[in-house]
């Protein structure tokens, strides 16, 4: 068993490194371009909806009010007219500064539990290969695998899922490559 104290190098280098390639893959490449197209009359539907003021959160259209609704004819006729829509309504004054401080303490508690579970598994003394496997599974987990919930149930586009996995394929893997350069011998 290693002491996870002495995982304080990797664990800040190893945010570091995914942070600027995550920054990379999402700003300066073509990769995610894609990932939401533009709805045709955008600006009719931005107006429509507008007016309706409706609070920051997520929604789904036609939602009913319990089970005993979802079997009425008039819930039925609702969800045949369409459209079904899963949404989210968030702020217009996008503080990009704070979303991306989010997202390198995400970055930092994926590489905390990655650094857990390699530090409990594994003693001071072991190999790149061996802190690269735990490290690195465990930094899939925590940057891919509930991704794919958005696809299952909200009918995400599985093409940006499967990219969004790919991305924490190698963020993981830059993860498990710094903890195993600089594992604690």
């Amino acid at each position: 068993m290693t002491a996870l104290h002495a995982l304080w190098l990797p664990l800040l280098l190893s945010s570091v490194i995914v942070f600027i390639a995550s920054s990379i893959i999402h700003m300066l490449s073509p990769w995610h371009k894609s990932d939401y197209p533009m709805l045709p009359n955008q600006d009719a539907i931005m107006d429509a909806l507008r007016p309706l003021g409706i609070p920051l959160g997520d929604y789904m259209i036609p939602r009913p009010k319990d089970r005993a609704e979802m079997q009425t004819p008039e819930f039925k006729e609702k969800l045949k007219k369409g459209p079904f829509l899963v949404m989210t309504v968030m702020d217009s004054n996008v503080n990009m500064g704070q979303r991306m401080g989010s997202w390198f303490v995400y970055i930092v508690v994926v590489g905390i539990f990655g650094g857990y579970v390699a530090a409990r598994a594994l003693p001071p003394t072991a190999n790149y290969l061996q802190v690269f496997r735990f490290v690195g599974a465990t930094a899939f987990v925590g940057y891919s695998l509930g991704l794919w919930q958005m696809s299952i149930w909200y009918s995400r586009s599985w093409s940006t899922t499967i990219k969004s996995t790919v991305d924490g394929l190698i963020y993981a893997c830059l993860t498990a490559g710094t903890f195993g350069w600089l594992w604690p011998r």
